[in-house]
């Protein structure tokens, strides 16, 4: 599989409009990748609570249509990242789309572990319910986003699943970059998958961000990392090295909590 992670540089000086227009040009020029992956709410920011409501659109509005035409275009499988969505019959989502090489949606995932405690997305968008997984040509997506990142068992759910590739779009802050490559390395290592975490550059409300778009393989390897700024991350990599990850070293197989109800003594 060839992967590109474009690690989007979100600035304040840049219409929503215009960046959508350049991402998509940017996603245009992966032609010959099998999956392009974007990063956490690349229209607004991650940090720009205040844009979330004014920027807020419904899941087929004008994203969805730059981003399904450009995945048509160029004939790839496309993780367009998330938008803030508007439910109308609800909240606001943190929302990633998932399209084909053909321009169908896919997937769409809401994220699951919002950030913020008792402040910004946390306060101000609704939390998803449903683990998503995406099967492709040789192999299954686990899906995540960001914060999501800090809960293991999300992931050995989606690994459960079937899930042999993690893909993980964030608006990492520069302050917790430490924290973004460990666990990035962990996820992979626990659950001997492929983790693609895609991250933003640029500063988002004020808040620097990390950067550093990582991909690492089932054994903990960092294939592919990238600097601070904006720059399109590539990696060809073997999937048939879960497979044999997992034979050689069969941890998954001596899992004994949680697979069953727990028993409480008297």
């Amino acid at each position: 599989m060839r992967a590109s992670l474009i690690q989007i540089a979100v600035n304040e000086d840049e219409s929503v409009d215009t960046r959508r227009q350049r991402v998509a040009a940017l996603v245009r020029e992966q032609a010959g990748a099998d999956l392009v992956v974007l990063p956490e709410l690349w229209t607004t920011g991650a940090f720009a609570y205040e844009e979330f409501g004014r920027e807020a659109e419904p899941l087929e509005g004008p994203t969805y249509e730059v981003m399904a035409k450009a995945a048509s275009d160029t004939g790839v499988w496309l993780h367009a990242g998330s938008i803030p969505e508007r439910d109308p019959d609800g909240p606001l989502y943190n929302t990633s789309l998932i399209f084909s090489p053909s321009g169908e949606l896919t997937a769409a995932y809401r994220k699951i572990h919002r950030f913020g405690f008792d402040k910004g997305e946390a306060v101000l968008m609704g939390a998803g319910r449903d683990l998503v997984t995406v099967r492709l040509p040789g192999t299954t997506l686990g899906v995540a986003t960001c914060y999501d990142l800090r809960f293991p068992e999300l992931f050995r759910g989606l690994v459960d699943a079937g899930a042999e590739v993690l893909v993980l779009p964030a608006g990492w802050p520069e302050r917790r970059r430490a924290h973004w490559t460990l666990l990035a390395r962990a996820r992979a290592v626990e659950n001997q998958a492929f983790v693609l975490a895609c991250g933003t550059a640029g500063t988002h409300a004020g808040v620097p961000q990390a950067g550093h778009s990582i991909v690492v393989d089932p054994w903990g390897e960092v294939l592919a990392e990238a600097g601070p700024d904006e720059e399109v991350l590539t990696v060809d990599f073997d999937l048939a090295r879960v497979a044999t990850t997992r034979e050689q070293f069969p941890a998954l197989k001596d899992r004994v909590m949680g697979l069953e109800p727990p028993r409480h003594q008297r």
